[in-house]
């Protein structure tokens, strides 16, 4: 039977206790979270945070929770080894800005499509007879026609808005 990495028979430290250079006792908070094999996992949270504050932390969580826990501190303390003063802020915030850039981008790109489809409309597959029918049907009276291209202003218009 294992136990977080730790046979019964022999009790392997887990990664804190290793990098702590104590006993590992049965019941470590840390044995669960920082196993024997990842142990720049706990060095990079210990470096961050310390390790008192990180058994401070784990003891006043429930159990249930530790585990997300520690993938936020390990999160957090990799961000703040790449950005000491803003941590994962400064990256929340990077990425915010590309957001941005982003819908910018896509508001302009969509701004030019409805204003390529004012500047050509598409054209009907209709005959020259029935373009003439659709000039003389008193159905189509409330509509504007544009006789050189043969497109409807209410096809134009629905055109923008599909």
């Amino acid at each position: 039977m294992k136990e977080s990495g730790r046979k019964q028979g022999t009790l392997s430290p887990c990664a804190a206790c290793k990098l702590l250079r104590r006993r590992c006792a049965r019941d470590c908070v840390f044995a669960p979270y920082f196993p024997a094999d990842q142990p720049q996992k706990f060095a990079i949270v210990h470096k961050v945070f310390g390790a008192s504050n990180v058994n401070k932390m784990l003891q006043e969580l429930l159990e249930h929770q530790r585990s997300d826990a520690v993938s936020s501190m390990v999160y957090e303390a990799n961000a703040r080894m790449r950005d000491p003063v803003y941590g994962c802020v400064g990256a929340i915030s990077s990425l915010q800005q590309q957001v941005d850039v982003l819908q910018n981008q896509l508001a302009l790109a969509q701004a030019e499509v409805v204003h390529m489809r004012l500047q050509t409309p598409q054209f009907p597959s209709t005959s020259s007879s029935a373009i003439a029918a659709t000039n003389n049907d008193s159905s189509h009276s409330r509509r504007s026609y544009y006789p050189l291209n043969g497109v409807e202003q209410a096809d134009v218009e629905d055109s923008l808005w599909s």
